[in-house]
């Protein structure tokens, strides 16, 4: 069998694109993957492209030879773009392998430690608060309108909920968005006491709703200096959080705000391989490890993971694109043993569920892991190319 063609496929998803990469085959076997480029990584789709031919005609079967090889041939520019490059050829050319031997992708792996997997709903209220157009669920309006939409998510069955700061400015919630320079207050990114009493009222509705036994966590990005970062674990210290989650490209600095806050730290969902990784891992920086499997891979991913059991830290995948993306992050939860939860967004557009053959099934908080061959998940290569981008 040898790899007859490589494709990039992207679809108007709302506010984002939906990528996809399509691997076909000279036995007709395809495999996908799915990818990002509408959150830092654009111009990924001209790169998926040029490295495509540096694998025509190889076999598919060989993925650890194709992952090697390609990262010979971008050595010299190793990690960012061209690794998420490879990292989505290798997730696709996984889905051959599964389903030419006619079994689901963990099994290539040794089989799974578990079968269902313990899922957050993440970005609870923010695309409310910043997309409502592409949303049919009512966009809250306060710190009031949180908590009965709170309340809902665990009357839905989630054990847990991540938000992200959302200030009030007195008529409506508001986008807070200074690490990646959408909202003011970049590129200072420091904090003050109004919006650290905003960050204490929102949680404070939240755990109101849902009661000390369910999991929340909050996510803060980069939109805060060492110092920020510190005095806002400082503020979320009476909610009990599963953890504050935050982004930073200093390992020390981490480090540093994990020894003094009040609760677990998950970070480093933006890197790249197991060398962006190690410094973090060696300054002992965060209690749960954030691996991307569309950024990273697969097999990396699982790499990365079992670096972090070494060091006692848990994992948890970041999964914030779509359906394949969800099932590939599943297969991935499904592997490791030191697996702490795993991330799911439950808001997006109406049209979300047309662009697969099947969606995931969740039941009690958790998600089945299909046994299907491959991913266990297909793509609606129609529906995709009835969408195209807009602009």
């Amino acid at each position: 069998m040898k790899i007859k063609a490589i494709d990039v496929l992207q679809a108007d998803a709302g506010w984002r694109l939906f990528s996809f990469v399509k691997i076909t085959t000279d036995s007709d076997i395809v495999g996908w993957s799915e990818y990002n480029e509408s959150f830092g990584s654009r111009g990924l789709a001209e790169v998926i492209r040029a490295l495509a031919p540096l694998v025509i005609g190889l076999d598919p079967m060989r993925s650890e030879f194709i992952w090697a090889h390609l990262n010979t041939n971008s050595r010299q520019s190793r990690g960012g773009l061209n690794h998420q490059a490879i990292a989505a050829i290798e997730n696709a050319l996984l889905d051959i392998r599964g389903k030419a031997l006619g079994v689901p992708i963990c099994a290539l792996f040794g089989g799974p430690v578990r079968e269902r997997v313990p899922v957050y709903w993440s970005h609870f209220a923010t695309y409310r608060v910043y997309t409502p157009q592409y949303l049919s669920g009512p966009e809250p309006k306060n710190y009031d309108d949180l908590a009965k939409q709170a309340a809902e998510v665990k009357a839905a069955g989630f054990k847990a909920l991540k938000t992200n700061i959302l200030p009030f400015d007195g008529q409506k919630l508001q986008p807070f968005n200074p690490g990646f320079g959408r909202t003011s207050g970049h590129p200072e990114l420091n904090w003050d006491n109004r919006l650290l009493l905003g960050v204490a009222d929102q949680l404070g509705a939240i755990r109101e709703a849902v009661g000390p036994e369910m999991g929340l966590m909050l996510d803060i990005n980069f939109h805060f200096k060492t110092e920020g970062f510190r005095r806002v674990a400082d503020t979320v210290a009476p909610f009990k959080l599963t953890w504050l989650e935050m982004d930073t490209h200093d390992a020390p600095s981490l480090a540093l705000i994990r020894r003094g806050a009040p609760c677990p730290i998950a970070a480093c969902e933006t890197l790249v391989g197991r060398r962006d990784f190690k410094a973090y891992f060696e300054n002992y920086a965060m209690d749960t490890a954030i691996i991307d499997v569309v950024w990273n891979g697969l097999g990396e991913s699982v790499k990365i993971a079992t670096m972090a059991e070494v060091y006692e830290m848990n994992v948890a995948p970041h999964n914030f694109y779509g359906h394949l993306s969800t099932i590939m992050s599943a297969h991935f939860a499904a592997l490791v043993p030191n697996l702490r939860i795993m991330e799911i967004d439950m808001d997006s557009v109406a049209w979300r569920d047309e662009f697969y053959t099947d969606t995931p099934k969740i039941e009690n908080s958790e998600l089945i892991v299909p046994t299907g061959p491959g991913w266990g998940l297909e793509v609606n290569e129609k529906a995709v190319r009835a969408r195209p981008p807009k602009g």
